[in-house]
This record gives C-alpha cells, sequence and structure tokens, in this order.
C-alpha cells in the first residue's frame, strides 16, 4: 500500500507572517545594525535565519541607541513604539494589519470611555501589545467562565486576539451581555485562523495520523494540534522533521499534514519528504 500525504491548502504562513518575513528578509539584506524587538514571528527557526544574515532579537529597545528595528508581527507595546520614535531609529513596522485594527480599536474605545475586554491570552506578546493600547480600565480574559467573574460595568468594549475562536468570542460576549447596560464588540479574529482550524478539522476526520508542524511556542500551531488530536488521536505536534518518528506511520495509509501560521514552506517540504523516506525504510 502506498502511503498517501494530503497536505492541507491553507498550511504555513498566513497574510500577516508572510508580509512580516519578507520585509525582515528585506531590511536584512541592506545591511546596517538591524534588530527584531522580540522573535519576528513564532518560529525558531526563521529567527534563526535571519539571525544569520546579521538581525538579531532584542528584548527591550534600552540595549539599542542607533540603527534600524523591526516591529514583529504580532507588534509591540505602544510605549515601545513610542521610544522608537524617541530614540529616532529607523523603524520597519511589520505588525500584522489584522492586529494593528485590534490596538487601533481598543484605543478608540478606552478614548470613548468603554470599560475593554480583550479575548485572548494574556501572556502572549500580540494581547500585551493590544492591552497596551487602553487609556483606563482593560481586562484579558482567556474564556467565557474567566469573563463571568468581571464586575459590573457600565459599558463595555470587547476585541480579541486574532487567533481566537469564533465560539470562545461568543461565549465571552455572551457573559458580558450580563455585566454591562451597553457592550460594543469588534470581531478582529482573523479569518485565516478559522478557515485553517475547520479545514485542519475535516482532514484529521479523515486520515489515520495528523502532523501539525510549528514552533511550540506558537499559540495557533498548539491549538491546530489541539482541534486535530480530539478528532484523531494519532496527532503529533513537531518543531521538524529531525522529530519524526516511524513508528507512527506504522499501519497508516493516510496522513493528514498541516502547519501554523508561522511556519516557512521550507519545513513543511522538509517534513513530507522525511515522512516518505521513513514510509520506505518501514517497508524494507
Amino acid at each position: 500500500m502506498i502511503l498517501k500525504i494530503i497536505l492541507a491548502k491553507q498550511a504555513g504562513f498566513c497574510f500577516g507572517v508572510k508580509r512580516a518575513t519578507q520585509m525582515a528578509f528585506e531590511a536584512a539584506k541592506k545591511g546596517g545594525e538591524t534588530f527584531t524587538l522580540g522573535p519576528i514571528i513564532h518560529s525558531p527557526q526563521v529567527v534563526q535565519k535571519l539571525e544569520e544574515m546579521g538581525v538579531g532579537v532584542l528584548k527591550s529597545l534600552s540595549e539599542l541607541d542607533s540603527g534600524a528595528i523591526i516591529i514583529r508581527s504580532h507588534g509591540v507595546a505602544s510605549e515601545e513604539l513610542e521610544e522608537a520614535v524617541r530614540k529616532e531609529l529607523e523603524i520597519v513596522d511589520a505588525t500584522c494589519p489584522f492586529v494593528k485594527k485590534a490596538q487601533e480599536h481598543v484605543k478608540s474605545l478606552s478614548e470613548a470611555g468603554y470599560d475593554v475586554v480583550v479575548v485572548g491570552d494574556a501572556d502572549h506578546p500580540e494581547v500585551q501589545g493590544i492591552v497596551s493600547y487602553a487609556k483606563c480600565k482593560v481586562y484579558v480574559v482567556g474564556s467565557g467562565d474567566e469573563a463571568a467573574m468581571l464586575g459590573k460595568m457600565g459599558r463595555i468594549g470587547i476585541v480579541a486576539q486574532t487567533t481566537q475562536s469564533f465560539e470562545n468570542l461568543k461565549n465571552v460576549v455572551l457573559e458580558c451581555l450580563m455585566k454591562a447596560n451597553e457592550i460594543r464588540v469588534f470581531n478582529t479574529i482573523c479569518d485565516a485562523t478559522a478557515v485553517r482550524q475547520e479545514e485542519a478539522k475535516a482532514l484529521a476526520k479523515k486520515v489515520d495520523c495528523m502532523i501539525v508542524i510549528g514552533g511550540y511556542n506558537s499559540a495557533n500551531t498548539r491549538r491546530l494540534a489541539q482541534v486535530c488530536s480530539e478528532l484523531q488521536p494519532r496527532t503529533y505536534h513537531i518543531e521538524m522533521a529531525q522529530q519524526l518518528n516511524s513508528i507512527w506511520f506504522e499501519g497508516v495509509d493516510k496522513v493528514g499534514v498541516t502547519a501554523g501560521a508561522s511556519t516557512p514552506k521550507w519545513l513543511i517540504d522538509e517534513v513530507i519528504e522525511q515522512i516518505e523516506l521513513l514510509n520506505k525504510d518501514n517497508k524494507h
């Protein structure tokens, strides 16, 4: 039996990540002192390639007084952007336009006097950046259950981390309806995330094994692995081809492959080649 490998159509770079990496590699080619503020995307392999081209990663702008700074796809806190302007650094703003929109909504809601609720992971750099644009009260909730613990408020403005599920946003909105006299909701979820998840679910149902490729620090990749494993217990989340195990493919006719929004095409290609090699070895 020939092993059939099915690659999801939406696997790999989303629009925002593709744009950010292109901007980063173009900046790297120009030479000169160039850094990213935090990892450009959640892919250690891409970060390493940029480092090989002379682009370092900074934890904070206190380490830099001149040169170019690349703002990652997740965006940064408003005060960090202000500091870069103040230091007269060359700014390459690779913030995903969808993330930028969420930042703008938080700012306008806050200025209009709304208490702001951000639906997302409080520890995620995207959320930390979004939250910084609020000028008054702001709360981060990860679920409807967390939203239920909020106190009563007059007016609530809601935005979501771009990689959240629509279901989670809906649950938070329903809880907030019971907390305030007025709520205003901006659906800032990126369609690519929802499409990718639905496609992965459909694929997981019809294969014997599912491989999900992407950084272990990537929230959207971890979520992909989670939704796949609920439908296909033989789901494996890997970062690189070398982590594949031939045992996973024993007795398997169909393998599904998908990848997070920060996973470059060359990594996906390497994984598919390695699966084919392991399958040949299994037959011998």
